[in-house]
């Protein structure tokens, strides 16, 4: 029986943006660099500018030797209030705002591919263990008009070189420590980082029963 090799695993986060001068997903990576989680996957890394122009080849040249068989994309969305799934990919940019050129794309499609792409991480299985652990979990069907979906779009459409991963998905986060309850409730850093550990060891677990 032929031993099983250890999945490629890319995560992403962005760059501070307009309206947002610190972006913890940022954080999130630079987290990840500094302490590598405990596991057993190639992990690789990245925070993407916030560019429509450039964002295509960002991703070609970050997965051009690795091709990743697990893309998981992180983003900041300021009314979350916990970790946010995104269920579904949007191949449009009809809702686009500026990005940090004031570059507005067209509002045609994002790629070539369907209208819409789900995600296809194990999305109930790591809302049950983030939940084991306290952490906040909500669900969405629109990624926004940001960037943020644009990534998600590009990287389930399979539209950037290098870029095929078997499983995808992408998962909006709060601002840091700020109330995201009616209780009173933060997130802080540790709490981002402990739960993106959490969604690597699902991910990897379902990739490995695929």
């Amino acid at each position: 029986m032929t031993e099983q090799r250890r999945p490629r695993i890319l995560l992403t986060g962005f760059s501070v943006f307009p309206g947002a001068p610190v972006n913890p997903t940022e954080a999130l990576v630079g987290s990840l660099r500094e302490t590598p989680p405990a596991i057993d996957a190639d992990l690789k890394t990245a925070v993407l500018s916030v560019e429509y122009d450039t964002i295509t080849p960002q991703l070609a040249s970050i997965c051009a030797d690795f091709q990743p068989d697990i893309a998981l994309h992180f983003g900041l969305a300021r009314e979350c209030t916990g970790f946010r799934f995104e269920r579904v990919a949007r191949n449009t940019n009809a809702k686009a705002r500026p990005d940090n050129l004031g570059n507005l794309p067209a509002a045609a499609a994002i790629c070539a591919g369907p209208e819409t792409i789900a995600s296809t991480l194990p999305l109930e299985e790591i809302e049950q263990r983030l939940a084991a652990a306290g952490l906040p979990v909500e669900w969405s069907d629109d990624a926004g008009g940001y960037l943020c979906n644009t990534v998600f779009t590009l990287s389930a459409a399979h539209a950037c070189d290098g870029l095929k991963p078997t499983m995808t998905g992408f998962i909006h986060v709060p601002p840091l420590d700020i109330d995201v309850s009616a209780t009173g409730a933060t997130l802080s850093l540790a709490d981002l980082r402990r739960g993106a550990d959490i969604i690597l060891s699902a991910a990897i677990d379902a990739w490995g029963g695929s």
